[in-house]
């Protein structure tokens, strides 16, 4: 019988002093106890663990018992339950926290993608446990378990039915729980000038960046009234929270980017530390969602906001799921329409971003298989080129008319400056860019046919016809104006050029 096995080893090894076990006892130990466990007989372990004479067995051995004991307590066994709790919180209490640690994440790593929920909610209480007994030296261990459970928490679905996202949201709300004593030791030390924690706090700031990234960049926000989506928007503010707490300002994480002020001081790399993945969503989270909004600074203007968040924008752009590309667009619209209509300067246009954003843009309207991005993408792309001043507008649809290389595109630049020619020839309006010697390079950029005589009319369909309302729209203006516009413009000789390529075709 394995009660009576295990009691013979126990007493033979009472009998081996200075707790000088060989790998055979400790084996032999483990086997037994494993299988009584098994077979239901908790109660008889019990006696033994708790028994003062087996103290060193315990403190060297028991811990190998934990997996048995996680996979017992998770099958949700009545009968043994109570004693199965109570063998694991003595060894939680004799074991070496070290072993004892080992032996937990073994466990949430070989969880089942169906039982990841539940062997986390189980575990994390005794992996506090275990972590608060190393004191001070506590920072590596506590990077090493957050990274585990937080691998494991982004296997967890993030989209879906209600019920397909409620473990997710469990998790990361008993993980806030998980890591507050942490975060408060931080913050004591950070009041009483103790520099002593400095790699507790980037374990922290480790866990906040992951979190950021895994999994609140792939989670959808917007109804707020969803109880699950409530919990993940507590989740995000929580994060935003602790990194607030634990002495990292928001506006400078925001900023990093733009400003490249933080150092990295150590063997951890700029872009380790601060994640531009975790920076995008944490901008994200501010701008639309407006969490922790309160925190950060109004005098910031929103043209250096824009400015700071456009590295943000371009990454999210650049990426192909959805998620990223909802986000980049929701936090391009937000920073936008904070700033004022024609007030972007030309010279913003030098920075690379101001440039790459608008061409990813162009992708999604053009390549994206989802419709709502596409439309949401035309609508962003109208937005940015009505914040630009005049000679940025005229700067800015150039270089977009030749580096767009659609049809589609290209109708909307042609359609934005014919109604900025039309603006500008109303009284009041007159300017440089879009009348008189800048227009008629523009205008011959956009009014000729692409490939000339060559050109494929349906394909480049879009483009031709918007480029006809132009032109017509310029002859009327001519005619009102009794010559003097296309005196200005050249427009007969355009007119000329493409009627004799028109014919050709």
């Amino acid at each position: 019988m394995a009660v009576d096995q295990l009691s013979d080893i126990v007493q033979r090894c009472q009998r081996i002093e200075n707790d000088s076990y060989t790998s055979e006892d400790y084996d032999s130990f483990q086997s037994a106890a494993q299988k009584c466990i098994e077979e239901g007989h908790s109660a008889q372990v019990l006696s033994i663990i708790i028994d003062d004479k087996n103290k060193g067995i315990v403190r060297c051995m028991g811990w190998n018992l934990v997996g048995t004991l996680v996979q017992a307590v998770l099958k949700n066994d009545d009968r043994n339950l109570s004693h199965n709790h109570a063998i694991l919180t003595n060894l939680l209490q004799i074991c070496s926290p070290k072993e004892l640690l080992v032996s937990l994440l073994e466990q949430v790593e070989a969880a089942s993608p169906d039982v990841i929920t539940e062997t986390l909610m189980f575990l994390l209480k005794p992996l506090q446990k275990v972590l608060l007994k190393f004191g001070s030296k506590k920072a590596a261990f506590l990077g090493m378990a957050l990274s585990t459970l937080m691998n494991q928490v982004a296997r967890l679905p993030v989209t879906g039915e209600e019920e397909g996202t409620e473990g997710l949201c469990q998790c990361c709300s008993e993980m806030l729980w998980f890591v507050k004593p942490f975060v408060e030791e931080v913050k004591v030390n950070n009041c009483s000038g103790v520099g002593r924690d400095e790699e507790l706090k980037l374990e922290i700031l480790k866990f906040c960046m992951k979190s950021l990234r895994e999994p609140l960049l792939a989670v959808q926000l917007t109804d707020r009234d969803q109880p699950q989506v409530s919990t993940l928007c507590e989740f995000a503010s929580e994060i935003l929270a602790i990194l607030s707490g634990i002495g990292e300002s928001l506006p400078d994480l925001l900023c990093h980017m733009y400003l490249k002020k933080h150092a990295a001081p150590g063997f951890l790399e700029e872009d380790v530390r601060y994640p531009k993945e975790s920076l995008a969503n944490l901008a994200y989270l501010l701008f639309v969602h407006h969490i922790a909004i309160e925190t950060f600074p109004a005098v910031l203007s929103p043209v250096f906001i824009l400015q700071c968040n456009m590295e943000y924008i371009e990454f999210l752009l650049s990426r192909t799921e959805e998620s990223h590309l909802q986000r980049g667009l929701d936090l391009y619209e937000k920073s936008l329409v904070r700033v004022e209509d024609s007030s972007l300067s030309v010279e913003l246009l030098e920075l690379k971003t101001f440039i790459s954003v608008p061409q990813n843009l162009v992708k999604v309207m053009t390549m994206c298989p989802v419709h709502h991005l596409r439309s949401k993408g035309l609508s962003v792309f109208q937005l940015s080129i009505v914040k630009f001043n005049l000679q940025a507008k005229y700067k800015f649809l150039r270089c977009m008319f030749r580096t767009s290389h659609h049809s589609g595109v290209e109708g909307v630049i042609i359609k934005n400056v014919k109604n900025l020619v039309d603006f500008s020839l109303r009284p009041g309006n007159g300017n440089a860019w879009f009348q008189g010697a800048h227009l008629m390079p523009l205008l011959r950029l956009v009014l000729s046919l692409p490939q000339g005589a060559e050109t494929d009319l349906l394909q480049n369909l879009d483009r031709i016809m918007e480029s006809l309302n132009l032109l017509r729209y310029l002859l009327i203006r001519d005619k009102e104006c009794h010559n003097e516009v296309s005196s200005v413009y050249g427009i007969n000789a355009i007119c000329r050029r493409n009627s004799d390529s028109k014919t050709s075709c």
